[in-house]
């Protein structure tokens, strides 16, 4: 198990049980009364530590190297997916990943951010940063759902678009402009989650959607805590502080009219329950699909453009 810097007295706690179960292997003693007072013990430092988590402690699981990521939801949640590679333009970005799936009775498009597991995959997976090409696969695999009548399922978890000139150079900008223009007036039913971290435009790329929602441990923000701290501080030291001003949270997201929704992840976050986790985003997806179906397609391109124009706040000055 990974700990993190908040997690420590849980880590301290797990250490006495993993010694406590080898004392019990090496020795005829009976260890199961005091194993069930840690696991109390356990259980009631873990709620108290996730039941008041500030922006950066939740910027920080949403980073969490064992935290679920795309290809595994799309494992755990669907049937008969098939990816789907490649622009048609420059390459195929192994940072986006696609394709059609049956969750259930729904025939969908599916496709989302995929970081690696390990050292050598994120490295492939270039940490889920996408290139264009890596958005121009996506609105590929949207047009396609749309020649279909196939509902699009989006899952965001991304640090940012990839910012290096060799993406410039290809349209990086224009990728992700011409991803929300065509989305806007998709005519098929579009879903959004972000399960990870939701950064600045290689978020919103592939997440404007009829419904929006954040799993409980992520954020959505246009610059990173880390960002945002070297700009206006000149240093990282301040990245906690910058987590609370950009109000990044579910939370604040939702409060905000941003988001339609938080989805409830397992006490410690997605990865303590990675099953638990895809059960409950696969059973939010089939009810969200179950309303959106029943909309008429003008109905519901017209109510995404009213949503997205509605948010912010603004004042004319005479």
């Amino acid at each position: 198990m990974v700990f993190l810097e908040f997690e420590k007295s849980l880590e301290s706690l797990y250490t006495q049980r993993n010694k406590l179960e080898q004392v019990g292997e090496e020795s005829d003693i009976d260890v199961s009364p005091m194993l069930a007072e840690l696991d109390k013990k356990i259980t009631k430092t873990r709620k108290e530590i996730y039941s008041n988590l500030t922006g950066w402690q939740r910027v920080q699981l949403s980073r969490h190297p064992e935290r679920p990521y795309t290809l595994f939801y799309i494992e755990e949640m669907s049937k008969k997916f098939v990816e789907l590679h490649g622009d048609r333009y420059f390459g195929d970005d192994k940072a986006i990943v696609g394709g059609p799936a049956k969750i259930d009775n729904y025939h969908v498009m599916i496709l989302g951010h995929q970081k690696g597991v390990n050292t050598k995959l994120r490295q492939y997976r270039n940490f889920g940063m996408a290139n264009p090409e890596g958005y121009r696969k996506a609105l590929r695999l949207m047009k396609t759902a749309e020649r279909f009548n196939m509902p699009v399922i989006c899952l965001i978890d991304t640090p940012g678009a990839y910012p290096g000139i060799e993406a410039e150079e290809r349209g990086q900008a224009e990728a992700i402009a011409r991803n929300l223009f065509e989305m806007a007036k998709l005519r098929i039913p579009i879903l959004c989650y972000i399960i990870g971290e939701g950064a600045s435009g290689g978020a919103i790329g592939i997440g404007l959607g009829d419904r929006v929602f954040m799993l409980e441990n992520t954020w959505y923000s246009v610059i990173s805590p880390e960002s945002c701290s070297s700009i206006l501080w000149r240093s990282w030291d301040y990245k906690e502080q910058a987590a609370e001003m950009l109000k990044l949270t579910p939370q604040d997201m939702h409060s905000f009219g941003i988001v339609d929704g938080i989805i409830a992840e397992p006490i410690g976050g997605a990865h303590a329950d990675p099953n638990a986790m895809a059960k409950t985003l696969k059973k939010s997806i089939k009810t969200q699909l179950n309303e959106l179906v029943q909309i008429p397609i003008d109905q519901l391109i017209k109510q995404r453009i009213e949503k997205y124009a509605s948010i912010g706040k603004y004042e004319l000055a005479e």
